[in-house]
């Protein structure tokens, strides 16, 4: 008996061991990031900024690979099957993380539950903008143009957050406005800029460059206060005489759920590496993307209050399903 609990005691701490040494030789092979989001987008580029250095301080490569369709579902839905190991990650958004239980009459996965936060990487706001032929110089007579001729103003939208943004902008203002669907927020922008459609709002990553080149005209920015980046810009509250909107994009790293703990925490420590890091920060800083490191908590905490919020802001904004 003595001989045989032997053996198991020894059989265990061998199990421990190469448990151990599995954790800590992560990661050993190559990790693969999601973007559900088109190259160009907003999410796409800051997912790069992020997986670049996190590479650099996990001393593995992290290969991006784009996968957009659905607001995000698609992607999202892809790390929601991987196998749990942390090698297989997505670069979420208030669009897969919050929102799209709302959006969509059935999901391929369980939005609450099928995901170990990671960290947040850091929020940024949305530019109203119209293509330079359209008539409104401000936002008032641009709503002021959309009474006067009901579902006439046509709108570009390519993620959660466009869509939201502009229809609960129309819900308050008390305006019809026309949705035309795209699959990326760079083609959007393109028939913006061409005139196929009047108006979009969009991140600072999308819209910010074309405001900045006179190629379109920005109206209002989303969040409560103004932006350092672009200071001329009221908010939508300043511009229509509001005090209730505001409505900004955020971005964070998710898991597939059941991912070991010690994986989690060294993804995590390497997401809050790359958010301290200068060049990061300096990449991002004329976009007004604020980095807010913290720990996969303090995600799995914000996402409850996001989602929450994002719920609201579709029911109010008269949203359905589809």
């Amino acid at each position: 008996m003595r001989s045989i609990l032997s053996c198991l005691a020894l059989a265990a701490a061998t199990l421990l061991g190469t448990s151990s040494a599995l954790a800590q030789a992560f990661p050993s092979k190559p990790i693969r990031a999601v973007v559900p989001f088109a190259p160009g987008s907003a999410t796409d580029q800051i997912g790069r900024a992020f997986a670049a250095e996190m590479a650099k301080a996990l001393n593995q490569t992290i290969i991006v690979d784009n996968k957009p369709g659905v607001n995000g579902m698609l992607g999202a839905a892809e790390v929601a099957r991987a196998a749990p190991d942390g090698y297989t990650i997505l670069i979420g958004t208030n669009s897969t993380n919050a929102a799209l239980k709302f959006l969509m009459k059935q999901l391929p996965y369980n939005q609450d539950t099928a995901f170990a936060p990671l960290g947040y990487l850091g929020s940024v706001p949305l530019i109203v903008a119209v293509n330079n032929d359209v008539p409104a110089k401000t936002l008032r007579e641009l709503v002021d143009m959309a009474k006067a001729r009901p579902t006439h103003v046509t709108f570009a939208s390519a993620s959660t957050s466009q869509l939201v943004s502009t229809e609960m902008l129309a819900s308050m203002a008390g305006v019809q406005l026309t949705n035309v669907p795209y699959k990326s927020g760079p083609a959007a922008m393109t028939d913006l800029i061409g005139g196929q459609v009047n108006m979009f709002t969009a991140d600072f990553a999308v819209m910010l460059p074309q405001v900045k080149a006179g190629k379109v005209r920005g109206l209002a920015v989303t969040s409560s206060k103004r932006s350092a980046a672009v200071p001329e810009l009221p908010t939508v509250n300043e511009a229509l005489g509001l005090k209730d909107y505001e409505l900004i994009a955020y971005f964070a790293m998710f898991a597939p759920a059941g991912t070991p703990a010690d994986v989690v925490a060294k993804l995590n420590a390497a997401i809050n590496t790359a958010a301290n890091t200068k060049e990061l920060q300096d990449k991002f800083a004329n976009i007004g993307f604020a980095v807010e490191p913290g720990t996969p908590q303090a995600l799995a905490e914000r996402s409850v209050k996001e989602t929450a919020k994002w719920g609201k802001a579709i029911r109010d904004a008269k949203i359905e399903p589809q």
